[in-house]
């Protein structure tokens, strides 16, 4: 019986919220505010949302599956044809050379001689091949596998090659373009140009290194993994052509009647001459199919088109196709398909080679980057702690021949960390923040003020060295860490950074309203207030810690108060800036620093106030009167400060404005509220707002009815009874009726609701004043069933409605008076006769 009760009273609450959300839909254009409490389940951002929708991920489509594939295929041939040869070289030497060697004929031992002498050699040396030939793909000119294509270029490469051999040793010895390079050589090439490599620094490129004193240029490792190749087909072609001719003539020379010696002869030489002729035919099938793959069906470049590489990628891929295929010919032959390129390019990354490190750091920024790929790549990358440890690690690399890897690193944890679990994880990281802080470089005069930010590359040691992109790169990694509580708290807690961020914030009346200036410019500052306006609104203690933070940081309100008075051409920017001074507001020391710098108050008024703004930019003028009803909250100084701006009228006169009114009916009433006994006389000017406000309290819902309420019952002490009678005349409403409203406000609202927490406070609060005011509303209330009213709430308070603003779900400045104390006041006003 008790839980079925249970029941039906929790469906009872859930109705009433819903009827209660059905009315307040027609809310305000503001939306959230930091007045309402902010309900977890509504506020989840998308990072949270999508890093559990990997069950319901697609599978993703990897081209370089064609290439592993390809490179099994290979191998089967390659290994098949590899047993026969060895099978041949066995039979040969075991049953021919040992059993027949003095009766085979003079023609087969020279046959056999100089097929085993070829056949061994390229068994035996296929390994050392792929190992040249791998060696070979650093540049994307090297014959490699495209052996075929160049059959054409070759003829004019052998024919040097033959000039160099015999050039004199005294021309040899000249230094050519692979001699060895020095650390002065500078890398000239852009990030974007994927043409040029990366110059080695005190160390050769292996497709470059002089094998032999003499000839240098023949004897380089690219060179000698075409000799290799050539050998291999010139080898196989030979043994076809001696196996074909002995296996057509058949002259393996008589066989005497009785010759026990040379009975099996005939067949023991058959046999190795067929496993000969299927060793080369298979070795030749499969280089057949290869050039067939690679020049005909274009395999590598159709795959690095889907990959999305680019022209320059090319020789990524045929280094990713060498490393497959040598897996599948040196061990198993499933070992290459297990390969994928992410997996590919993060063992790149850790590489002690500066080459394979931008190589791998190239296709992952490809990859991260690509909608095709990126959730994909991102989540081997984010399961892969040394990966995210080594990007982390590149960001301190501040050499400029480093630059291009360095940049890379960071475009791919600016990826990384747009997903809540790889951004908890790139913050837990060792020293991270500060790999990250070393982003973000700028430079300030001896005044100790930040320059404004130039676009151009800043000179160093000699270098172009673009701290630009860092700077950009720096602030979207750290925007993205903030989307999580702790990331924010890690933020504060790193030396150095806060101000760094800070110092991106600068932005004077020349960038400003400068008609020409670049996007990039304005992106920084952007980027830069909505990291502090992330840190500045974070919850709880850690929320607190970072409040105080950023507001003790001298240049921080004095930054945004430029923002607010030559910003008009980046209302987005304005907002941001507000939004960061409303956060800060949260912390009384804050609110005493931002209404002590000059300016600040003036220039929110000045945007709330200002007309003829286009429609998308409200959401600036609805930001400014949220941070003034902020700052004049609990603040006797700025109520001061406000009232000394003279602009009691104005918003006398915004209460009309459907735009303005909410929050200027918050800022009159805090001004009413905490303005103390000194600023009686201009207070008095509020009065006149008493029939606009009370018209809203008749005619308007949720939120505006919700403030007009708060606000009358602080604007109507002003008035005396006479007063109040004109008022109400004036506005054709009966106290009466008012009366009934408040009472059907508060039947409404049984349970507070977290759109409109404090209704039914500020209902009791006008109804108190009421039945103060004249004798004759105390019958009225007890007609309508006030107490009954009043008794309701009492059962069904909550902490909802002991709090002024609200940090998330933490509230924050309670009410001086609680509102048990409110109903027992009007419980003894209607007791009295």
């Amino acid at each position: 019986m008790d839980h079925r009760t249970s029941i039906e009273s929790e469906e009872s609450i859930r109705l009433q919220i819903a009827e209660m959300d059905s009315r307040i839909g027609e809310t305000s254009v503001a939306g959230p505010t930091i007045f309402d409490p902010q309900n977890s389940i509504n506020t989840k951002n998308s990072s949270n949302t999508n890093s559990g929708s990997s069950t319901t991920r697609p599978a993703v489509h990897a081209p370089e599956k064609k290439l592993t594939i390809f490179a099994l295929r290979l191998a089967v041939l390659e290994k098949t044809a590899t047993g026969l040869g060895t099978l041949g070289f066995i039979w040969a030497t075991v049953v021919l050379l040992g059993g027949f060697a003095i009766t085979l004929d003079k023609t087969d031992f020279w046959f056999i001689t100089i097929i085993l002498l070829i056949e061994g050699t390229r068994i035996f040396s296929r390994s050392h091949e792929l190992e040249w030939q791998h060696q070979a793909t650093w540049s994307i000119t090297d014959v490699g596998i495209n052996s075929f294509r160049t059959i054409r270029s070759s003829s004019h490469l052998i024919i040097k090659t033959v000039k160099v051999i015999f050039r004199p040793i005294s021309a040899v010895g000249k230094p050519s373009r692979h001699s060895r390079e020095i650390a002065d050589s500078l890398h000239q090439g852009g990030r974007g140009d994927w043409d040029q490599k990366k110059t080695p620094t005190r160390s050769w490129v292996s497709s470059d290194v002089p094998m032999l004193p003499y000839a240098p240029w023949v004897f380089i490792s690219k060179n000698v993994s075409k000799l290799l190749y050539w050998l291999q087909l010139a080898s196989a072609t030979a043994c076809v052509v001696l196996s074909s001719m002995k296996l057509i003539r058949h002259n393996y020379g008589e066989v005497a009647k009785g010759d026990s010696d040379r009975r099996n002869r005939n067949a023991a030489l058959y046999i190795f001459y067929s496993l000969a002729l299927a060793e080369a035919l298979l070795f030749l099938l499969e280089k057949t199919y290869w050039e067939w793959k690679v020049n005909y069906c274009k395999v590598l470049d159709k795959v690095n088109k889907e990959c999305e590489l680019g022209p320059s990628g090319l020789i990524y891929t045929r280094r990713f196709f060498y490393d497959a295929y040598s897996r599948c010919v040196n061990g198993s032959i499933f070992d290459g398909i297990k390969m994928d390129m992410v997996s590919f390019a993060m063992e790149l990354l850790n590489s002690n080679s500066p080459d394979e490190q931008l190589m791998g750091a190239r296709i992952l920024r490809q990859f991260a980057k690509s909608k095709q790929f990126s959730d994909d790549t991102l989540q081997k990358i984010g399961i892969t702690i040394s990966v995210i440890e080594r990007l982390v690690e590149m960001l301190n690399w501040k050499d400029p021949q480093e630059e291009e890897i360095r940049h890379s690193a960071a475009k791919i944890l600016s990826k990384l960390a747009g997903k809540k679990q790889n951004s908890l994880r790139v913050a837990g990281i060792p020293g991270a923040m500060e790999s990250i802080s070393s982003l973000l470089h700028i430079n300030r005069n001896s005044s100790g003020a930040a320059d404004e930010i130039s676009e151009k590359k800043i000179i160093f040691d000699n270098e172009h060295y673009d701290f630009w992109t860092f700077n950009h790169l720096g602030l979207l990694i750290l925007k993205k860490l903030a989307r999580d509580h702790d990331n924010c708290g890690k933020i504060g807690n790193t030396r150095g950074l806060l101000p760094k961020i800070i110092d991106f914030t600068h932005a004077g009346e020349r960038l400003l309203r400068d008609e020409t200036v670049t996007p990039s410019k304005i992106l920084t500052v952007k980027r830069s207030l909505q990291v502090m306006k992330m840190l500045a609104s974070t919850t709880g203690a850690t929320g607190k810690q970072l409040r105080k933070g950023i507001s003790e940081v001298v240049f921080t309100i004095s930054n945004i108060r430029d923002i607010l008075r030559y910003g008009e051409k980046h209302p987005m920017l304005q907002n941001l800036g507000i939004e960061i001074l409303t956060s800060l507001a949260l912390e009384e020391d804050a609110t005493e620093r931002i209404g002590g710098t000059g300016g600040v108050l003036k220039e929110l008024f000045n945007i709330f106030f200002k007309e003829g703004m286009p429609e998308d930019q409200n959401h600036v003028r609805i930001a400014a009167g949220e941070a003034l009803a902020m700052l004049a909250l609990e603040s006797k100084n700025n109520c001061h400060r406000i009232f000394k701006l003279k602009v009691a009228e104005k918003l006398v006169e915004a209460l009309e404005i459907p735009l303005l009114r909410i929050n200027a009916a918050r800022i009159m009433r805090n001004l009413c509220r905490y303005s103390g006994g000194d600023c009686s006389e201009q207070l008095r000017g509020f009065t006149a707002a008493g029939s606009t406000v009370l018209k809203a309290i008749m005619t308007e819902g949720s939120k505006l009815q919700e403030v007009m309420i708060g606000l009358a019952a602080h604007v109507f002490k002003l008035m005396t009874s006479q007063e109040s009678s004109i008022m109400f005349e004036r506005a054709g409403v009966q106290e009466a009726e008012l009366a009934s409203t408040i009472v059907q406000i508060l039947n409404n609202y049984q349970y507070p609701h977290i759109k409109i927490p404090r209704m039914r406070r500020f209902a009791i609060e006008l109804a108190i004043w009421m039945m103060r005011d004249k004798k004759t509303n105390v019958q009225t209330f007890k007609n309508l069933g006030m107490e009954k009213e009043l008794e309701c709430v009492i059962e069904t308070t909550s902490e909802l409605e002991s709090f002024t603003i609200f940090s998330g779900t933490v509230g924050l400045s309670r009410h001086s008076t609680t509102i048990h104390s409110l109903v027992e006041t009007a419980m003894k006003l209607l007791a009295d006769k």
